[in-house]
């Protein structure tokens, strides 16, 4: 395991899911981790689990669409650990899937704050911090929707794939201060698939078999290890990078189709 002992990781979306996975990888290998949720609930208890364990974590209430929230949570993360050395942008709201030709501009723009502005906003508050130790580890969580072009979720798809191009400059801009930024596009169990799998199970299951491993991902166990790995000391000559943790899932492309399509 990682020794990230004297590291403070801002996650955000920690409360659930993929998030969740990583604040408990963060937190059991010695980081100090703020927890942005926008769910209290879920994000406190979060918190109280990681401090039952013997771990460093602190919940802040965020709405990562509110610019002047996400610079709170970057602010928090230096006022109580002294330092933001890690970056995991990881929330998102899902949606119900649309054809292109329905798609309105309000849930258009509203995709790109929440999956391209809120990474944007919290790579640059945490920027100053990381430039001045010489050192940043940013870690922004991708979709293989953009990469296989998933029907139904082009405002997604086009977000995340946003994300994408924006870490790449970043990588390319921050190398010389000891920052790395890289992207996961995972294929995870996470609650979200887990109601979509109870409201379309037939879709859901078609997707887990065309996955080469027949599955979908575990967050802690499959997902947030190579998170873990992606913010430590091993990884730093890789940056500018897309590590698909999808049980290879991005191979093949996606077969299946939502039911919205049927009528073509």
């Amino acid at each position: 395991m990682a020794d990230m002992k004297g590291r403070t990781a801002v996650v955000t979306g920690g409360g659930d899911g993929i998030g969740l996975g990583v604040v408990r990888r963060l937190t059991q290998a010695g980081a100090a981790v703020v927890i942005a949720e926008l769910d209290e609930a879920k994000g406190r208890a979060a918190e109280i689990e990681v401090l039952a364990g013997g771990g460093q974590a602190s919940f802040i209430s965020c709405d990562v669409t509110r610019r002047d929230q996400v610079e709170a949570v970057v602010a928090h993360a230096i006022t109580k650990f002294g330092s933001a050395d890690i970056l995991v942008n990881n929330a998102y709201r899902g949606g119900h899937p649309s054809r292109f030709e329905d798609l309105d501009d309000a849930r258009f723009v509203a995709s790109l704050d929440i999956n391209l502005m809120a990474a944007k906003w919290a790579m640059q508050a945490a920027y100053p911090a990381m430039r001045e130790k010489g050192w940043g580890r940013i870690i922004n969580v991708g979709s293989l929707n953009g990469v296989n072009a998933h029907m139904g979720t082009a405002d997604y798809n086009v977000g995340k794939e946003a994300l994408r191009a924006l870490t790449r400059s970043v990588a390319r801009e921050w190398a010389p201060f000891g920052i790395c930024a890289n992207v996961i596009c995972p294929a995870a169990a996470s609650a979200n698939f887990k109601l979509f799998a109870a409201h379309q199970p037939e879709l859901a299951a078609s997707a887990e078999r065309s996955n080469p491993m027949h599955r979908m991902g575990d967050p802690e166990r499959d997902i947030a290890g190579v998170v873990l790995f992606l913010a430590g000391e091993d990884a730093r000559y890789l940056t500018g990078n897309t590590l698909f943790v999808d049980g290879g899932a991005h191979i093949n492309g996606v077969s299946w189709v939502p039911d919205i399509f049927a009528r073509d």
